[in-house]
């Protein structure tokens, strides 16, 4: 049984890790996501850590799990509501089902719901906190405590959920490695010699996807992976010809000090770039506010407008929060460079001489169209670009 803050429930069949639901609550704010397939993706993505995610797709895992596609080191959700769990999955590149898969990563998961009833409340009250308890057949359950126990689930802005999903030290990355490689000291990471004649980036950890690196490995450069809380001159130490600023979970006002991070890479003039959480950074970094969507934006198909262009791209997006347009001071040199055309939320920054730009949705996407996976070679050709003007 899934019971929220406001007292709503739904009542379906547990499947996934049983244990965590049956001797205790899971708990967890309660958002929606819409796309039809990439539960795999979703499940991995760290940017999901303090929630429970409902499916809007009515069939999910009929493809199975594959290791191919995994976005981070594990689950990170907190669980995963779905109208049905496919128990027989069928695909070439499956190797297990959905449920074995998150029961070996202690995820609980609830199906047999109407799922589209919680869309619809969660569209009309926003994000609800809610917990998730399972009760053997004949056993009646506490449905007061249950709602108290609700309403007493902290929210991501009161968790320190960047510096769970962050890696605790500098590792390389390469296509055929993983989080869980040797880390390097930082002596031996500045003395690398530069692998990529496009560059090196530093990868910040806030939470990154998989996918991001290997987009930056298409476009021939080296990445560096860096911990959410490494310090400015540790970072530059590494040598960087520019630096990333990746997604991950909860309130960009919690990591304080990668915004200051962030605001003296800006004086350097490194080219910089910023994805979902990182975009929400560098907006604060420049000066600007952030502030809570109702309830979010999950899904990967929603339509967003490049400002000075015209063009219109589908994205993949993940995030509750938003950089507020009017709070960008004019004198810090950024603009609004990309617009969502369902609500008219920023979508993306950009500065008006330095080589920064972010993005709010996920342009490596995974899951999703790969309309803008564009943007990695344009961050690549502002690192060559100053390479070269920094060799004349």
């Amino acid at each position: 049984m899934l019971v929220l803050e406001d007292g709503s429930r739904y009542e379906g069949r547990a499947f996934g890790a049983l244990e965590p639901i049956l001797s205790s609550e899971r708990k967890g704010e309660v958002v929606f996501a819409t796309g039809m397939t990439g539960y795999q993706e979703i499940c991995t993505d760290p940017s999901y850590r303090g929630q429970m995610v409902a499916l809007t797709y009515p069939l999910i895992g009929n493809y199975g799990v594959n290791p191919e596609d995994v976005e981070s080191r594990r689950p990170w959700l907190s669980a995963l509501i779905v109208r049905e769990c496919c128990e027989e999955f069928h695909h070439w590149r499956g190797r297990e089902s959905l449920s074995d898969y998150l029961a070996r990563a202690g995820i609980p998961g609830l199906q047999g719901i109407d799922t589209r009833a919680l869309t619809r409340r969660l569209r009309a009250s926003g994000t609800l906190r809610g917990v998730l308890r399972a009760y053997q057949p004949g056993q009646k359950p506490d449905i007061p405590r249950l709602g108290a126990a609700a309403r007493s689930v902290k929210t991501v802005s009161d968790l320190d959920v960047v510096e769970e999903v962050s890696l605790d030290a500098i590792r390389p990355w390469n296509a055929a490695s993983s989080p869980t490689i040797q880390p390097l000291n930082l002596a031996s990471a500045s003395s690398l010699s530069h692998s990529s004649a496009r560059g090196r980036v530093v990868l910040i950890d806030t939470g990154y996807k998989e996918q991001i690196a290997r987009c930056l490995n298409d476009c021939g450069l080296e990445t560096i992976l860096a911990p959410a809380h490494i310090a400015i001159n540790e970072l530059l130490a590494l040598q960087p010809d520019g630096v990333l600023l990746a997604n991950g979970p909860g309130d960009p006002e919690t990591v304080a000090a990668l915004i200051d991070v962030c605001r003296a890479l800006l004086a350097t003039g490194m080219p910089l770039m910023g994805i979902c959480l990182g975009h929400q950074i560098l907006g604060l970094a420049a000066g600007g506010r952030t502030s809570r969507l109702p309830f979010g934006h999950h899904g990967a198909n929603h339509p967003v407008r490049e400002a000075r262009t015209g063009r219109v791209t589908i994205t993949s997006q993940n995030h509750n929060f938003q950089v507020d347009a009017a709070s960008l001071p004019p004198e810090s040199g950024f603009y609004v460079s990309h617009i969502n055309l369902s609500d008219g939320s920023v979508e993306g920054l950009a500065h008006e001489k330095l080589p920064v730009f972010s993005v709010q949705y996920h342009p490596e996407a995974s899951p999703g169209p790969h309309d803008n996976r564009y943007l990695f070679e344009r961050f690549a050709s502002l690192i060559t670009e100053r390479k070269l003007v920094g060799a004349a």
